[in-house]
């Protein structure tokens, strides 16, 4: 009877799938590639988080020496102000005005501080720190242009969550997870609340369970768990409202398994697996519609260059153009051209003429 349930509900959201793909895409010619500009070699630590605002990226490093580039060819980098603190771990989070905010992380001790990055000035200010210093939380920009900072490791997992108030610069204390968690994902919903789902718990163990946040309220609420448990995947935002879990590791070992988040009825539906396992990997949403995951570390911590497509509306993955540098921890970010710029962090010192630079050219529409 179970299994009944599932495949009517996975068949609901097949329905809903084909019904939106079918209004936008007549027929889809998967014809992609990747374009590098001359790489170092040799794997590289990553930049965690990149945010864009206009047409320049804010690249926040671990070296704390951020470069903003256009996003009109040919891609240079030029520097921009440096952190106040160097970093690594953190999140960096597009606010309503423009600003950055950069959160937490570490560089050899936890950090609770914060600071803003200004666009206009390409200048950093400190803002108000932290009530709990953590790394590898998740930070999520909420309606009300408040940010929700979740979970994260502290000399063990944490359950802590805290809310940014961009208009006073202070952080103040939310609802608390059920269950501690870092490495994890969040996810904004359509209608309002923050999906978050899977992550290592105590000991390290992954995690199968899933919870929602609701700002108006500020509690958290158990929803559907994962079939999978699972940390370091990504979690991607369809454009009608599911939400696309793909990779990630066991706790063992890299994972091909992916699933999609149904809200309606708050539970998870398998969907076909990945080509190849992988995590620490990136997962991009298209203008297209399609899901780009690319790089990762696959079976024994390997790293990858290959990249592949989800296909929403029919729930396959299809290989695309290899990068043209194996690397995982890297970041991806969809530019307004429809490209999708792939950077790795070195260790040190940022150096822009240094960075790997891959833009993946989406797959054109054509109708017959």
């Amino acid at each position: 009877m179970k299994k009944q349930q599932n495949n009517s509900a996975h068949a609901s959201a097949l329905l809903v799938a084909l019904s939106v793909a079918l209004l936008s895409i007549s027929a889809v010619l998967l014809a992609s590639s990747f374009k590098a500009t001359p790489a170092s070699s040799g794997l590289s630590a990553p930049i965690m988080p990149v945010a864009a605002g206009g047409n320049q990226l804010a690249i926040a490093g671990p070296a704390s020496a951020p470069s903003l580039f256009s996003v009109d060819a040919p891609f240079t980098f030029d520097n921009t102000g440096s952190l106040n603190t160097a970093r690594r771990d953190h999140t960096a989070t597009l606010l309503s005005n423009g600003k950055v905010l950069v959160a937490g992380g570490y560089n050899g001790s936890l950090l609770a501080s914060a600071e803003l990055y200004d666009p206009a000035s390409g200048t950093w200010t400190a803002t108000g720190s932290l009530a709990t210093a953590r790394y590898g939380h998740t930070a999520t920009l909420l309606p009300n242009g408040k940010v929700l900072v979740a979970g994260g490791y502290n000399g063990g997992s944490l359950a802590s969550a805290e809310l940014y108030d961009p208009t006073s610069g202070t952080w103040t204390a939310t609802g608390s997870l059920a269950t501690a968690r870092y490495v994890h994902t969040a996810t904004l919903l359509p209608n309002g609340k923050v999906l978050v789902a899977g992550g290592a718990g105590a000991l390290d163990a992954p995690l199968a369970s899933a919870e929602l946040y609701d700002p108006a309220s500020g509690t958290w609420t158990a929803t559907g768990s994962l079939a999978t448990a699972r940390f370091d995947h990504t979690a991607t935002l369809l454009p009608y409202g599911i939400v696309l879990v793909a990779g990630g590791n066991n706790g063992g070992s890299s994972r091909a398994s992916a699933e999609v988040y149904i809200p309606a009825s708050g539970t998870w539906v398998a969907t076909s697996s990945l080509n190849t396992a992988r995590a620490y990997h990136t997962a991009t949403l298209l203008p297209n519609g399609m899901v780009l995951v690319a790089g990762g570390a696959g079976i024994g911590a390997v790293p990858l260059a290959s990249a592949e497509l989800y296909f929403p509306a029919a729930e396959t993955w299809t290989a695309t153009g290899s990068l043209g540098t194996a690397r995982y921890l890297h970041t991806a970010t969809l530019l307004p051209n429809g490209k999708v710029l792939q950077l790795s962090r070195e260790r040190g010192t940022v150096r822009p003429s240094q960075r790997e630079l891959e833009c993946h050219r989406q797959p054109q529409h054509r109708t017959p």
